[in-house]
């Protein structure tokens, strides 16, 4: 099954939600950097977290999520955009701990909780929006609830689960998230919260092999949910030779010829997806000529 993601609407008009099925693009992830399963489940559920926040976004606009929390894992950095792309990294991939007390991937120890969640949207705009809060309890799914209520002052719930096989491949991973729209009623609300206090981790739920649209039934009863569309979700790095022979030429053809005289090659690794891209003497000497020009 591809991965995919879907927007629809419940309670006819008064929420707004999204659900995902990330498997193959964490998969891929978790391939490209070798995560260790806390981490990968630190990543995996940024990035599908991630996927479903530039879902809401238009056109080509893109945002970047940075979760700094001072714990082991490091940094945790996540690009996504309105077309289901997606890309992360962490800093510390081979982080692993034994599972917490409750029987499941200790992913609050590895981020920690000394620190904050940033979210910067680029809309095209002459200026990017920003937001940024408190990490509240490391576990990421409460931390973007908690960034959606307060930063972007829209009542929501955040579900995100990674499930990571004895291999360190993964089993599963997706998400959700429900928001509730301006004039939302009192029993309604009543409603979902019920529903969310008695629904399985989304982490079973992904287990069971429920579809996106399963899952916003479970979260939102049979006959509430309206899809109004479906778009694919992949791991998609903007990475590209080009891209690295244009910051070279940036760099000024004193600084291409130091590297020609120094190493007489040069090396670059993107962070996001591991590609590796080697330019030799004779690339470089093309490069010098035309930031010459």
């Amino acid at each position: 099954m591809t991965d995919y993601l879907i927007k629809a609407i419940a309670f006819n008009n008064q929420v707004r939600a999204y659900a995902a099925r990330t498997t193959e693009t964490i998969s891929e992830a978790q391939k490209r950097h070798q995560t260790w399963p806390t981490a990968s489940a630190a990543l995996g559920r940024s990035m599908t977290a991630g996927v479903m926040l530039g879902s809401m976004l238009k056109g080509d606009a893109k945002l970047t999520i940075k979760v700094e929390g001072g714990g082991p894992i490091g940094v945790i950095i996540v690009d996504s955009n309105s077309k289901g792309e997606v890309r992360g990294y962490v800093t510390n991939p081979q982080t692993h701990f034994d599972l917490n007390e409750k029987g499941k991937l200790d992913v609050a120890r590895a981020v920690g909780t000394q620190g904050n969640l940033t979210i910067v949207k680029d809309l095209g705009l002459k200026d990017h929006f920003s937001g940024q809060v408190p990490i509240v309890s490391g576990e990421l799914g409460e931390d973007f609830t908690y960034y959606l209520v307060t930063s972007e002052q829209v009542p929501s719930s955040v579900g995100v689960g990674v499930l990571v096989n004895p291999d360190n491949t993964i089993l599963a991973s997706g998400g959700f998230i429900i928001q509730l729209l301006p004039g939302t009623d009192d029993d309604t609300i009543t409603e979902i919260e019920k529903r969310l206090g008695e629904v399985e981790p989304i982490s079973k739920l992904i287990q069971r092999g429920l579809t996106p649209e399963e899952i916003l039934e479970e979260v939102l009863g049979k006959g509430n949910v309206k899809v109004l569309e479906k778009q694919p979700v992949a791991f998609k790095c903007q990475c590209s030779k080009e891209r690295i022979e244009n910051a070279i030429v940036s760099l000024g053809a004193d600084e291409i010829q130091a590297m020609i005289d120094e190493d007489g090659q040069a090396e670059a690794q993107c962070h996001f997806c591991n590609e590796v891209y080697h330019l030799t003497k004779e690339d470089l000497e093309e490069l010098k000529r035309e930031a010459s020009k």
